[in-house]
């Protein structure tokens, strides 16, 4: 139902902005230099009275409609059914009751339980049609005043104009809290985590081992949270991904901008920026399946022992996959670069190679760094090469042979089970995404600063 409430709501105002702009044409033709704006702002007009007030209240309504229905629903059981009970284990009552709504049913449930799980779908039912009724009586509504108000005076552009910049702010606003709301999530677990782990434990603690027990009769370390040889392990794949991207980027980026033919150039820079679409776990097949025995059997030829998961594998194959990050944006910033410079140096006697080096490269500085940057933080934070590539131990090493992990595969793993959400283990995973987020913050400085300090205005 919901679905075929959007296309109506969609197909309505679609059809609102056939009719009252043609509406509005007629007014033209009428009576012409009267029109203050041009028939398709009147039919925008009547396309976001007709679609805007209805979409707005469909979303209301999904948001609020579940814990009223829940409400209603634990209101209706017996006093006895929920006397006593926690809010827990009133929650379980609940997730019963919509379990055996959707037909999932173990065991011989109460009778009461049964006739609640009949009563939601009931309700959800109603409450669907109500809002169906609803979203499609206020589009109707709306429709009729956007009519009511078509005249040829009247200042439509404005309207239009000021429920867009309406809209453009609600957007901003959504993404702005979005972020406070990551923010003060991870700043508050991350709290309540240094409240039972020290900060210099695990800023500067040496070994990670965050198996502890869950219950009191479990057997199981006491546990080590000193991130080390997890930053460790992050900064080494992503310093090896950056050794293989920077270079054939940089170079792919120059080759394409300065010695490539349009036609060669138009075949092969969206080959290359296919790569960026490929999913990270094909990559991650390809490192454990071709890459990673093709590394161990040069490295037995020449006597080095390198082990069956190792960050090398794993840092090469996200270096391949975040190439386009780099020659793309290099790319960018280099045809930015104005004809003008070139033909002053080639003026001056200089050569080819001289003029990238020495006007090209440092022009489009701001650019390359940018994008290089980027592609640094979109090493960071990559998850599922690293688990099939480099593995899920915490090795404090620097060599790139050995199996290492990051920070963002512990997160997943930390997170993984069912560990209540007030014990170390789980509450490490957003210590671990504060640093992550503050890494990444600091690169995103770092790269605004090198973009301001080194810009240049040119004609």
């Amino acid at each position: 139902m919901l679905t075929s409430l959007y296309l109506i709501l969609i197909g309505f105002s679609l059809v609102s902005f056939a009719l009252v702009r043609n509406q509005a044409k007629a007014m033209a033709r009428r009576d012409p230099g009267r029109l203050h704006s041009l028939p398709a702002y009147h039919g925008m007009y009547a396309a976001l009275w007709a679609g805007l007030p209805a979409f707005a209240v469909v979303i209301l309504w999904l948001l609020t409609q579940g814990a009223v229905v829940d409400r209603l629903i634990i209101e209706s059981l017996p006093p006895a059914t929920t006397e006593g009970l926690s809010d827990s284990q009133v929650s379980l009552i609940l997730s019963e009751i919509k379990s055996l709504s959707r037909g999932n049913m173990f065991g011989k449930p109460r009778p009461e339980i049964l006739e609640a799980a009949v009563r939601y779908n009931e309700y959800n039912a109603l409450a669907g049609r109500a809002m169906f009724a609803v979203a499609v009586a206020l589009s109707l509504f709306g429709f009729a005043f956007a009519r009511y108000n078509i005249a040829p005076q009247f200042r439509a552009r404005h309207s239009v104009e000021r429920v867009l910049d309406g809209l453009m702010v609600i957007c901003a606003s959504i993404a702005i809290l979005t972020t406070a709301g990551i923010i003060a999530s991870l700043l508050f677990e991350s709290s309540r985590f240094f409240a039972r782990v020290p900060v210099v434990e695990f800023l500067f603690g040496l070994r990670w081992e965050p198996q502890i027990p869950i219950r009191a009769d479990q057997v199981a370390g006491l546990g080590a949270f000193g991130a080390v040889p997890v930053f460790t392990g992050t900064l080494l794949i992503a310093a090896v991904a950056m050794a293989v991207a920077t270079p054939v980027g940089l170079l792919a980026a120059i080759y394409l901008t300065e010695f490539a033919s349009p036609t060669f150039r138009a075949v092969i820079k969206p080959l290359l920026e296919i790569l960026a679409g490929i999913p990270t776990v094909v990559y991650g097949f390809f490192a454990v399946l071709i890459v990673s025995p093709a590394v161990r059997t040069f490295g037995a030829s020449i006597g080095i022992d390198v082990a069956p998961t190792s960050g090398l594998v794993a840092g090469a194959v996200m270096g391949i996959m975040i190439i386009p990050f780099v020659s793309s944006l290099s790319d960018d910033a280099l045809n930015a670069v104005p004809q003008a410079m070139r033909d002053g140096s080639y003026a001056l006697g200089a050569t080819h190679s001289e003029t990238i080096l020495r006007v090209l490269l440092p022009a489009a500085l701001p650019g390359i760094m940018g994008g290089i940057l980027l592609a640094v933080s979109r090493a960071i934070g990559e998850t599922m090469i690293v688990v099939m590539a480099a593995g899920l131990i915490a090795n404090l090493t620097f060599n790139p042979l050995e199996g290492v992990t990051t920070v963002t595969v512990q997160i997943v793993t930390l997170l993984i089970g069912d560990t209540e959400f007030d014990n170390p283990k789980t509450l490490a995973a957003f210590a671990l995404g504060l640093v992550l987020f503050i890494v990444t913050l600091v690169l995103n400085v770092i790269a605004l600063t090198i973009v301001r300090r080194y810009r240049e205005q040119y004609e």
